[in-house]
């Protein structure tokens, strides 16, 4: 129906999460009416992610340097992390305001029937961070879905031994749902709320 190269690219929005065949079709042609100028800077925002961004070294969250804005930020409480699954899940818990301390991202959560383990999270790396930066309290904000209460009751029995204080987000969010697409005032909510394991 299209030209091969017009056709090419709504192949490749359509593997966008997100974007089916029309929204990408509809995404095309809004580029195919953009000035060159305006398509070449699309173009070059898209390497640049790819070319100046990196992983924090401490968080594991996305950077342009070695450590990642938040972990670099000097008014930030470094005795408190923030466990979360994914990078996304930092966005939402920012926009409440409420927490003023330091993350540690997952990269996903336990999910042995998808061959995901503790061992292939980045765990290792958050005990040693426990230990290493005098700690004083893990927040644990995996998402109130199965494989997050299994993630989070897996990382409860390993910190438990460490005698700090380990919370859970209150359950201002409902189960099954995930942090990316919450509001602000539940996750603000949930903040408040959280308990002590």
């Amino acid at each position: 129906m299209f030209p091969n190269c017009i056709q090419n690219l709504i192949n490749e929005f359509s593997k966008l999460p997100g974007i089916g065949p029309k929204a990408a079709e509809r995404i095309v042609f809004y580029l195919l009416e953009k000035p060159k100028k305006e398509v070449k800077t699309f173009i070059q925002a898209m390497i640049e992610v790819k070319t100046k961004t990196k992983i924090c070294r401490q968080c594991f969250n996305v950077s342009e340097n070695e450590l990642c804005r938040i972990c670099s930020d000097s008014k930030r409480d470094k005795t408190i992390i923030c466990v979360v699954e994914n990078a996304l899940d930092i966005i939402p818990l920012e926009k409440t305001g409420q927490f003023k301390g330091l993350y540690h991202i997952l990269d996903g959560k336990i999910e042995p029937s998808k061959g995901i383990t503790p061992e292939k999270l980045r765990i290792k790396e958050l005990m040693s961070r426990v230990e290493k930066e005098k700690i004083k309290e893990v927040i644990i904000a995996t998402n109130p879905t199965t494989e997050g209460e299994t993630t989070a009751l897996y990382l409860v029995r390993l910190l438990k031994p460490l005698d700090i204080k380990i919370t859970r987000i209150g359950r201002g969010l409902p189960t099954g749902a995930s942090l990316e697409y919450a509001d602000e005032t539940t996750l603000s909510s949930a903040l408040i709320g959280r308990r002590e394991y």
